[in-house]
């Protein structure tokens, strides 16, 4: 009988010990989910507020190199920009990343090819050098870095997956906010928040000169309640430019350019811009959309040129079986006295033409052999109407892409 009573207190004991353990490790693993949510450190603050950095290439002892392109078939409608269908080369991008003095490292891009400019001419990326996790001088990790050189302008999130292999279509939004621009960045990430803010030069004639002297100012806080919800708020003056040599600006709007009102005498213009960022996550899948407003000014003595835009887009991805995955997207872009919105159009038609409306309706499916590879086609259809009140309903599009990196 003693025997048995003993026996009796030992499973309970056992029992004890195991609820004891059980309860250490959901604390433990509710800490861990809550760090990776809360503290996203300076790695994921950096993929937060530039574009995504490729994780794979080829170590030559400290310096890193890797590539992505994507090789693509293309056929619009009469008035789109490749009306004949055409095989191209639609993307290839070369990255080389080294340290350079402790936390301070170098991230060079070279373009070998992008759709923007076709022609297969080199030219240059992102170039910085970045300094990373200056709050360690406090003690926090991630909360402040910094960056200096060419970057992309931190305004909105299209740009953090414009590059094929991260886009689940080929096409963009309508608006399609973008660009590179010399200056200096700092971004980071508190808690559960992420911020990144930019002095650049505005100036879109030439890449690398300003000629005026009002600075472009950028930036995003972003918010993450849990691993599911994403929101972010971003706002942007592109500064003075000059009509006669900025010429635009060096953010990209609707596949061209925020550039003067033709005819008002005008010798600066500026856009100022805000757009709020939303996105809801799960394993297989998102829903995502944006919307933002901007307002065009130049200082023509003889009439009021100022004109509103107010563009949106919404999207939504979900995996299907077998690797296989389908996306859908609407866009559209609106301006009151119109602005240049070439969209699928020819640029050289549209690049100057000002246009009160845009829209699109992307369709796409999917195939992912890889994290490496990816397989996709896209039909969009595509309408508006130009300022003199013409319709644009001939530059529908039709593409299939091969997305890679290495």
């Amino acid at each position: 009988m003693q025997a048995i009573q003993a026996l009796q207190r030992q499973n309970t004991i056992l029992e004890q010990q195991v609820e004891q353990q059980d309860q250490s490790i959901e604390a433990l693993t509710k800490r861990v989910e809550e760090l990776e949510t809360t503290n996203p450190g300076p790695q994921n603050a950096a993929a937060e507020n530039s574009a995504p950095a490729p994780q794979t290439g080829f170590n030559f002892g400290n310096v890193n190199l890797s590539a992505e392109g994507g090789i693509a078939f293309f056929n619009t409608g009469a008035e789109g920009f490749a009306p004949d269908s055409e095989f191209r080369v639609d993307e290839a991008r070369l990255f080389v990343e080294a340290p350079i003095w402790k936390e301070i490292y170098f991230q060079g891009e070279l373009d070998l090819a992008n759709r923007e400019f076709p022609s297969l001419t080199p030219s240059a990326g992102e170039i910085y050098l970045d300094a990373q996790d200056l709050s360690d001088l406090w003690g926090r990790d991630g909360q402040l870095n910094i960056r200096a050189g060419r970057m992309y302008i931190p305004f909105g999130e299209e740009y953090l997956s414009r590059y094929a292999i991260d886009d689940p279509l080929i096409s963009h939004s309508v608006s399609d906010l973008w660009g590179y621009d010399n200056g200096v960045e700092l971004y980071g990430a508190v808690s559960k928040l992420t911020y990144v803010v930019a002095v650049q030069n505005g100036s879109g004639a030439n890449g690398v000169q300003d000629f005026n002297g009002d600075k472009s100012v950028a930036g995003r806080i972003g918010f993450d309640p849990d691993k599911h919800w994403h929101f972010s708020l971003s706002a942007m003056r592109t500064g003075n430019l000059s009509v006669a040599n900025d010429m635009h600006s060096a953010i990209w709007f609707g596949n061209g350019f925020f550039q003067p009102v033709p005819g008002g005498m005008e010798s600066l213009f500026d856009v100022n811009l805000v757009e709020g960022d939303v996105a809801l996550r799960w394993s297989s899948g998102h829903v995502s959309g944006f919307g933002g407003y901007g307002h065009y000014s130049d200082n023509s003595p003889i009439m009021n040129d100022g004109r509103d835009i107010v563009y949106y887009a919404a999207e939504a991805v979900q995996d299907l079986p077998k690797k296989l995955y389908a996306a859908v997207r609407f866009s559209q872009a609106l301006s009151n006295n119109g602005v240049p919105i070439v969209g699928f159009g020819k640029p050289s038609d549209y690049f100057d033409d000002p246009a009160t409306e845009l829209w699109r309706l992307s369709l796409g499916l999917g195939y992912r052999f890889s994290d490496n590879f990816l397989l996709k086609s896209e039909c969009s259809l595509e309408g508006g109407r130009d300022l003199d009140g013409e319709d644009r309903n001939h530059e529908d599009f039709f593409g299939t892409e091969a997305a890679f990196k290495f």
